[in-house]
């Protein structure tokens, strides 16, 4: 299965390198590009929710922010497994996602999250800039434990 993808790889490399490109955008006299080109910011992350949602921005502008652990398993050489433990965070800003997640999703419940990247800047309390990371989430999926 690994040597197929390997061969199919730069195969499918050589034919998006003979598509028609759609061109770098250059901008007109009315501002919008020239070209609009194709890209794509997907993301897709399973994990456990860090803590229950909670309500932020403005009552014009609200947006519900939650967090995601995914982890990764690994292999010493010696034999010994670690885990390492990665947080993303999640930013929902459409109305009735944004309602379902803050009412239904809670700390330790298992979550898929379908969206996109976003890299920003954040000004703390003391003015200090940080630069965030988020994703945009366009869909949640809510999972039970086999308990509950």
């Amino acid at each position: 299965m690994m040597q197929q993808q390997k061969r199919l790889l730069p195969l499918m490399l050589n034919v998006l390198r003979q598509l028609p490109a759609r061109g770098a955008a250059t901008a007109t006299t009315t501002g919008a590009p020239a070209k609009i080109e194709k890209t794509v910011n997907n993301v897709t992350i399973l994990g456990r929710v860090g803590a229950d949602p909670q309500l932020r921005g403005s009552q014009e502008h609200p947006v519900v922010t939650f967090s995601v652990a995914t982890h990764t398993n690994y292999k010493y050489e010696n034999g010994d497994w670690a885990q390492r433990t990665d947080w993303h965070r999640v930013v929902v800003f459409k109305p009735n996602l944004r309602d379902t997640v803050l009412e239904y999703l809670k700390k330790g419940q298992r979550t898929m999250v379908q969206g996109k990247i976003s890299y920003g800047e954040i000004t703390d309390q003391q003015g200090n800039q940080k630069t965030s990371t988020s994703i945009i989430a366009d869909d949640v999926l809510f999972f039970r434990d086999a308990n509950n």
